[in-house]
């Protein structure tokens, strides 16, 4: 059984323990020892953050090859539309690659906790809302695909990885769940092995005098 920590990063925090240039990282909020996170949350992103204590299941999170869904609640400059969304799920090429959302939609925004500081308006630039999912986590990946399509982020926040989602957890608090991973198997003994199926011998024929 493992301990699998759900925590509602903050704006402004590195998603490690430690930091050489004296930035606000998890040790501020997070005391337990033993626990890792499982993938990160870049620094100027708010929302879920999973760590755990078992090496197993931080490796199904955040191995790239078991593909866990993130989905995002992006706040953007300008009005987000049907077919910005469209253009997202159709992919984007972006320098690393090209890029597909999974899902997206415009939306209304979402009830959240104030961010501090508060992002930058502009005058007269109409701001909106989308949410979008994606099964990679490539380096500011959303930040730039919002911006492929003309349409640059404020604000970022990690709604749910899985089914696992930011819901009832206040900035910079966690809520603590067990996760039953299955039992590695571990190979049988050779004499416990079934054996293999009989090779069939067959007899050389006989030559014939004549």
């Amino acid at each position: 059984m493992s301990r699998l920590l759900l925590f509602n990063k903050p704006f402004h925090v590195l998603s490690q323990f430690t930091d050489s240039e004296a930035r606000t990282t998890l040790s501020e909020y997070i005391s337990l020892k033993g626990v890792y996170p499982a993938g990160r949350l870049d620094y100027d992103s708010e929302g879920l953050l999973l760590l755990t204590d078992s090496g197993p299941l931080q490796a199904q999170i955040s191995h790239p090859k078991f593909k866990l869904d993130k989905t995002y609640w992006v706040q953007v400059e300008g009005t987000v539309s049907n077919d910005h969304c469209q253009q997202l799920m159709d992919g984007i090429d972006l320098k690393d690659g090209p890029a597909v959302a999974l899902k997206c939609r415009p939306m209304q925004p979402p009830v959240l906790w104030p961010r501090v500081p508060p992002i930058r308006r502009r005058q007269n630039i109409a701001d909106s809302w989308l949410e979008l999912t994606i099964n990679e986590g490539r380096n500011r990946q959303v930040r730039r695909m919002t911006a492929a399509i003309g349409l640059p982020t404020l604000r970022l926040v990690r709604a749910a990885i899985g089914n696992w989602r930011i819901t009832d957890i206040k900035p910079g608090e966690y809520r603590i769940e067990t996760v039953h991973m299955p039992a590695p198997k571990t190979p049988k003994p050779r004499s416990q092995q079934k054996p293999g199926p009989k090779r069939k011998s067959y007899a050389k024929p006989t030559k014939r005098g004549g």
